[in-house]
């Protein structure tokens, strides 16, 4: 089974080949259609030629920005994201020498997982919740206590993009995102 949270092929295929465009696409799921932001991966490699961090890292900023603000742009908002882009990249360089797949390789339990995943620009304890979710439902990577520390994200449903694996669970995920708003604006008016 391969990535299908893109939902285009092609984009698709870069997040089965690259594990850097799947944290890439989690960093870039914010305010922004998730399935746009998991295609970032591939808008990045088509222009930039790499997703070697080290190159992401070390390119230059207002160089970067421009590649990324290119229409379709990266993000609703890519002069920020492309800069936090280079932040992820320097830190998976930095602490993972450039491997991605260490950051959830190495730890032996769920809560270092989240500590480690938290870490990362741009990952509060919400979106790290979701991602350690998205590792455990998606590739596999379930250390010990991880379900505890995805919380609700863990459990079976359709309640964030750890759960979408084609269209129709990209468009219950979104149903689910709707209703909780709509709840949330009934108890808050």
């Amino acid at each position: 089974m391969g990535f299908q949270i893109a939902n285009q092929p092609d984009a698709d295929r870069v997040l089965d080949e690259y594990p850097f465009a799947v944290v890439l696409g989690m960093m870039l799921d914010q305010q922004y259609g998730m399935e746009h932001a998991f295609r970032g991966g591939w808008k990045v490699l088509s222009r930039f030629g790499t997703l070697d961090p080290a190159a992401i890292a070390a390119a230059d900023p207002e160089e970067f920005k421009e590649l990324c603000s290119q229409p379709p742009a990266i993000h609703r908002f890519p002069g920020s994201m492309a800069a936090r882009l280079q932040e992820l990249a320097a830190l998976v360089e930095s602490r993972y020498d450039g491997d991605v797949t260490r950051l959830w390789t190495e730890p032996t339990t769920g809560k270092e997982l989240l500590k480690r995943v938290q870490e990362l620009p741009g990952f509060g304890k919400q979106k790290a919740q979701i991602f350690v979710a998205l590792l455990a439902k998606q590739l596999g990577v379930r250390p010990e206590g991880w379900e505890a520390v995805a919380g609700d994200y863990a459990l079976d449903g359709y309640r964030s993009v750890a759960d979408v694996i084609d269209a129709d669970s990209l468009m219950k995920v979104r149903e689910f995102k709707q209703q909780k708003k709509a709840a949330a604006k009934a108890s808050a008016g």
